[in-house]
């Protein structure tokens, strides 16, 4: 069939349950917390917070201690409650292993990962026995339990997928999806089931709900889609799968890197701090001079600095962005994001993929340093 996404007349048709292996429930309900694996296997955690709020914890580097400790869990917060422990060693963050990463960059990926990440942990004790026997920690965790991300755009046949779902069951429909047409060209896997359209949870919708929600996104759509796999991973945890942990690689929209050598005329570009949203602040890149290597390198105005030197400035102001600029003499490398990427990931509330959220009113705050 064609039509669920792919026309009016159809998209609200009869819909089919075909269920995929492991899908054995499809009516359970899906809650957060979760009671955690046995004893000395990786624990999965996902935290999501308001954003005036911590996720109550705090990650140590310690002498005598290898990885990533979880420390000072905050009594009654949200990692407490979730069952987060004191001791606890960071894995994984958002499904990326993360324990051979120094110290720095694992904070800075808890960081830009926004209201809501998805942790894997193992107890002390266990860790610590592991790195003595030599084990590859890694080979404990998953092969690889994201979601995937797909931004599909209409053709004249339609968006190329019909949905199916079982008979007076909320929350579950699965994809199939048309050979060489525009959801699979976008990297939707047929029988994958849908989690996500446009940034927002299916899983409280109807079958007629979200029929009429496909005919409402127009020309194009982005879905979160889980494979059978993937689904069953996170549903025996009682675990959502986030945004945040989802392959992105299909997507049309991506940071970019900018790789620049100082010339006799600077890098040929202007820093200016301005609002993009939400009371935060970013820095971005205006006046880039024809010629220069800024525009050599790709530069367009407007883009956001998300990294500078592989560090992410997410939290700096103006003058400390300056200043990691300037920290080699002759060469810097800038991590950037346009403003339809901002635009977009924030529309997928992606928290910060390196970059999401869209961009200010203009308004020039500098200091303005000309390089």
């Amino acid at each position: 069939r064609e039509g669920a996404a792919g026309s009016q007349e159809n998209a609200a048709g009869k819909f089919e349950f075909n269920p995929k292996d492991g899908i054995d429930n499809p009516a359970l309900s899906l809650a957060e917390d979760t009671d955690g694996e046995a004893a000395g296997e990786p624990r999965f955690y996902l935290l999501s917070k308001g954003s005036t709020e911590t996720f109550g914890f705090c990650l140590h580097e310690e002498l005598g201690s290898h990885g990533h400790v979880v420390r000072q869990v905050e009594l009654g917060g949200l990692a407490q409650r979730r069952g987060l422990q004191d001791g606890d060693r960071l894995l994984q963050v958002n499904g990326h292993f993360v324990d051979h990463l120094d110290h720095q960059r694992v904070v800075q990926k808890i960081k830009a990962s926004g209201n809501q990440v998805l942790l894997a942990v193992l107890d002390g004790d266990s860790y610590e026995a592991a790195k003595a026997l030599g084990r590859d920690l890694a080979q404990l965790l998953p092969a690889d339990v994201r979601p995937r991300l797909c931004h599909v755009k209409r053709d004249k046949s339609g968006f190329g997928f019909s949905v199916s779902g079982p008979e007076g069951t909320k929350g579950m429909f699965q994809l199939s999806v048309r050979q060489d047409g525009p959801a699979d060209r976008a990297g939707v896997p047929t029988g994958s089931w849908l989690l996500e359209l446009n940034g927002a949870s299916v899983r409280s919708c109807s079958r007629s709900q979200l029929a009429r929600k496909l005919k409402q996104s127009g020309s194009k759509m982005t879905l979160l889609v889980a494979s059978s796999a993937v689904e069953e991973f996170y549903r025996l945890r009682g675990l959502q799968a986030p945004a945040a942990s989802a392959d992105t690689s299909w997507l049309p929209y991506r940071a970019r890197e900018l790789r620049m050598a100082k010339g006799p005329g600077g890098y040929g570009f202007l820093l200016k701090e301005d609002d993009y949203g939400a009371g935060a602040i970013g820095q971005f890149l205006w006046e880039v001079d024809a010629g220069l290597p800024a525009e050599q390198a790709g530069m367009k105005e407007g883009d956001r600095v998300l990294a500078v030197n592989g560090e992410s400035i997410e939290g700096l102001d103006h003058q400390e962005t300056v200043l990691r600029i300037r920290a080699h003499e002759d060469r810097v490398t800038l991590l950037v994001i346009d403003p339809a990427s901002d635009e977009f990931y924030r529309s997928v509330r992606f928290g910060d993929p390196w970059g999401a959220a869209g961009l200010g009113d203009g308004v020039d705050l500098s200091p303005r340093p000309a390089w």
